[in-house]
């Protein structure tokens, strides 16, 4: 039996509410309090990949956040001249990957945790906590304060928890990288409505996919090395945008035609694109991050979705079997460190990639994708120190 009993999780994306529901799969009860007044609508998409579904299989959440997502088996790489240099329909034996728009993901989570009991409070906007030798206590900026066993910080790259544990960890990096995302209607191109596709072009980066209205669904990377500018793209109007994208894609294909016909409505900028360097420590007395907090890839990895909530039922399994949590925080760290620092350094090549037009040589999907996809958390197998 674990000695502990409670957990405040700051924090309601998507490793809170599955952290919460790992802990109450363990015998922890977690209440999350997220910043956000009410229901976030965080604009275009995220993908959730095998390793992912598994991990939310366990907490019984996946067949819910499937039903909010649409699967997309295949997958697709070519350049921009639309030479194909590899394709295939997903890895034997393992389920598709889903692909969301990050507002229906974040809604399946929190209607299932709800439906579950866990108790998740808005407008909470944590700014410090306080330890004593039996419990944590949590500030938050309307005056109100909670206090439990402990407190898991899953708060996002951003994160207010993770100073207050590692006063010198580093802050988020940019890689160089401009991420925008839109559809497209009416453009001619139609995609396998089983595959997403990579396109590297002489110039940027073009990801796009069909949807079920007819549109295509598109996400371009375009590289920018001046960070000042990343930092001011959200400034940018959408249409100033879209003509730069236009002529960045001007003699790709389809990239040309798929921008051809998107409108600046349908455009989101969601800006430079960063990672969370290695955070020296992940935990101190009562507190622990989680997600993307301690470990954010760079949105090339395809995993940061799938790696918080492999970490959040991870960290659950460690608090159920260890007692007390410098041991069970040890444990947890000890069994995530190495995978996600190792997802992280593939991503950062896939990055290169994108700046300089593409692998140099023959892709394997196996040899790619099988150590990431293949990976599942065993919750039936007791946690050692």
């Amino acid at each position: 039996m674990t000695a502990i009993r409670t957990a405040l999780v700051i924090g309601g994306g998507i490793a809170g509410p599955v952290a919460a529901l790992a802990l109450r799969k363990a015998g922890i009860q977690a209440t999350v309090f997220e910043a956000h007044p009410g229901e976030a609508n965080a604009g275009a998409s995220l993908t959730v990949a095998p390793n992912g579904l598994n991990a939310l299989e366990i907490i019984g959440a996946a067949d819910a956040v499937r039903a909010a997502g649409r699967p997309i088996p295949g997958m697709a790489m070519g350049d921009g001249r639309g030479n194909r240099f590899a394709e295939f329909s997903g890895l034997p034996g393992l389920p598709a990957s889903h692909v969301f728009a990050r507002a229906d993901l974040n809604r399946a989570l929190h209607d299932y945790a709800a439906s579950q009991g866990v108790e998740i409070e808005h407008g909470k906007r944590f700014v410090g906590a306080e330890e004593t030798a039996g419990a944590v206590t949590a500030r938050f900026a309307d005056g109100s304060t909670a206090a439990a066993d402990i407190l898991i910080g899953a708060d996002g790259i951003r994160s207010a928890v993770r100073p207050l544990i590692d006063p010198a960890a580093p802050s988020p990096e940019y890689v160089g990288l401009i991420g925008l995302a839109g559809f497209a209607s009416g453009s001619g191109v139609e995609p396998d409505p089983d595959v997403m596709y990579f396109a590297f072009g002489d110039r940027a980066f073009l990801g796009y996919w069909a949807m079920p209205d007819g549109r295509v669904a598109w996400f371009s990377n375009v590289p920018e090395p001046d960070a000042a500018v990343a930092a001011a793209a959200r400034k940018t109007p959408p249409g100033d945008w879209l003509e730069r994208l236009r002529d960045l894609y001007a003699d790709d294909v389809p990239g040309a035609a798929l921008l051809r016909h998107s409108e600046p409505g349908d455009l989101f900028v969601l800006g430079g694109m960063e990672i969370m360097p290695d955070v020296p420590s992940w935990h101190r007395g009562r507190m622990v991050l989680v997600g993307d907090s301690a470990h954010a890839p760079s949105p090339s990895s395809g995993q940061g979705a799938s790696l918080a909530i492999e970490s959040a039922v991870e960290l659950a399994r460690c608090l159920r079997d260890l007692p007390g949590a410098p041991a069970a925080f040890a444990a947890y760290e000890r069994l995530r460190r190495p995978r996600v620092q190792a997802i992280a350094a593939a991503a950062a090549r896939t990055n290169e990639d994108k700046s300089s037009g593409g692998p140099a040589g023959p892709v394997d999907p196996e040899q790619i994708f099988g150590f990431v996809h293949r990976h599942r958390v065993d919750w039936d197998e007791r946690v050692t120190p």
